[in-house]
């Protein structure tokens, strides 16, 4: 994108993030956009298609854009949450700690659970303007087997996982991402493990260098996204973040009823 470009695509977002485009609002028409924003609509619609495929806006007939309605599943009343009534280190070092934690569910006799602790992660999926995804190829020994991966890593204390998505991604790749959209945190194994995983969706990119972090990096390419599909089902996309961060695009995709070509 362009500067022009970039500027209307920010100030779109930024209504959209003000509520000034409420859920299931329709947005002005292409002409009207265009004679408002002083943009060309060849440039407007690039903006819109990748509004779109970041799940901000959904497409409606023929050039017809809707904000996705609000979430309809209200949340459960009355269910309770379990006590903590104490916790205890069973092994403690700079990568994992290991603890029991005194719990009672609602109703059950209280008891002892294991949780690990690891540190927060950033994964980055970054996307070109060839609808490709930058990955790398890479051994891992504890399931022994290669398989593509998106870069990312730890989150060093008090540090924004916006910054360390950045930094990552240029360490393992030498790519630096010209945007970054954070789309969701969660938990990879919430029953014992606690690892916040922050998933980032980045567009564009420019080559700065070689990864200098060159245990993490392996073989590096930009992977099509319509191989997406075929990779995860013969099992070579490893790592939850990786499967989260793509899932959420092939499934932003498919609402908008967007299909990924060959």
């Amino acid at each position: 994108m362009g500067p022009k470009t970039t500027k209307v695509y920010e100030t779109l977002r930024e209504r959209l993030a003000s509520g000034e485009y409420a859920p299931d609002d329709k947005l002005p028409s292409e002409r009207a956009l265009v004679e408002e924003l002083g943009i060309g609509r060849t440039a407007l619609r690039q903006v819109l298609a990748r509004l779109v495929a970041e799940g901000a806006l959904e497409v409606r007939g023929r050039s017809s854009y809707r904000v996705p309605g609000a979430v309809r599943v209200e949340r459960p009343e009355g269910v309770e949450p379990w006590r903590i009534h104490g916790e205890r280190d069973l092994y403690d070092n700079r990568w994992v700690k290991l603890q029991l934690w005194d719990v009672e569910p609602p109703g059950v006799e209280r008891f002892e659970h294991h949780v690990v602790r690891l540190h927060r992660v950033a994964v980055t999926a970054v996307l070109d303007d060839q609808d490709r995804v930058l990955m790398m190829w890479r051994y891992r020994f504890v399931p022994q087997q290669f398989g593509w991966e998106l870069p990312g890593g730890i989150v060093d204390a008090g540090e924004d996982p916006t910054t360390t998505a950045l930094r990552e991604v240029v360490e393992e790749t030498g790519w630096r991402p010209k945007s970054l959209e954070h789309v969701v945190t969660y938990q990879p194994m919430v029953g014992m493990v606690d690892s916040p995983h922050e998933i980032f969706v980045g567009h564009g990119a420019e080559k700065v260098g070689e990864p200098s972090d060159l245990e993490e990096a392996g073989h590096i390419e930009w992977v099509p996204m319509a191989d997406i599909p075929g990779l995860m089902a013969r099992g070579e996309l490893m790592g939850s973040g990786t499967l989260v961060a793509l899932l959420h695009i092939l499934a932003s995709r498919h609402r908008q009823g967007i299909t990924t070509a060959r």
